[in-house]
């Protein structure tokens, strides 16, 4: 089983390294590994060329449409008989993540995966400040906040050409329109991998701020429009909600 990880980045040269150096350190050996970059003007592409000096990385640099067009373009292209995402400030736990997720793809016949995450801080990365432990998925899941951390989701490359990619009207919520419509909507097989898989770096966009929230809490709804579905009147409220749990957990 081969599986594609793909990463976006723009102007990354901060953080790139030690997530290109988290895949190279994996012990699955059928890994396909992609970069689709938007033209960083940064050092960026260097440090990915320092890495590639064996030639496993496919490298794709050019202006695009954001990020969520980024990850289209590394789907056109992508081999695998499976595809993850993996942010340009993210890295793995340990180099034995992508075999165990090989091991469970093979051992269920799921559709798509996904897992636990770790937040740590932007600068001291041995810090944990939140931790999102995702729980087994419930048929309603969806409806009372419930999302998988998408950096952890891992779909077989024929549930894409089913259902398509990501939806480029959403700005900061395609990832979560993506998984309600394969895993809600279109209810695809799901297995919840209980391991802590990635470590994101705290301090997303979407919840910069109030207004960042709000607009982000309007693009939830849309997603749930775009899908031709109808959650509950709290639903989209509860999802933020629910992050505030991730501070409590030990």
């Amino acid at each position: 089983m081969k599986i594609s990880i793909i990463t976006v980045s723009y102007n990354s040269a901060k953080t790139i390294g030690e997530t290109i150096r988290s895949v190279q350190e994996q012990v699955y050996p059928d890994i396909e590994y992609i970069i689709c970059d938007g033209a960083s003007k940064d050092t960026t592409l260097e440090i990915i060329n320092n890495f590639n000096n064996l030639g496993n990385i496919r490298l794709i640099s050019e202006p695009d449409k954001g990020i969520y067009d980024a990850m289209n373009k590394g789907l056109k292209i992508a081999e695998g008989d499976v595809i993850g995402f993996l942010n340009s400030d993210d890295f793995y736990c340990g180099p034995s993540v992508i075999s165990k997720v090989a091991e469970c793809f093979q051992q269920t016949g799921c559709d798509a995966l996904y897992g636990d995450l770790y937040y740590v801080d932007h600068q001291d990365i041995n810090k944990v400040v939140r931790i999102w432990k995702a729980g087994p998925y419930k048929k309603n899941s969806f409806k009372f906040g419930w999302m998988p951390p998408h950096p952890t989701f891992f779909v077989r490359k024929e549930v894409y050409e089913r259902y398509g990619g990501f939806n480029t009207l959403l700005k900061s919520a395609a990832d979560y329109e993506l998984m309600l419509r394969f895993i809600y909507k279109n209810q695809i097989k799901i297995s919840y991998l209980p391991i802590f898989m990635v470590k994101m770096r705290a301090g997303g966009v979407s919840n910069a701020s109030w207004k960042n929230r709000i607009r982000a809490n309007n693009e939830d709804k849309f997603a749930w429009k775009l899908n031709k579905v109808t959650p509950y009147f709290f639903t989209t409220w509860l999802k933020p909600i629910r992050k505030i749990t991730q501070f409590l957990i030990k």
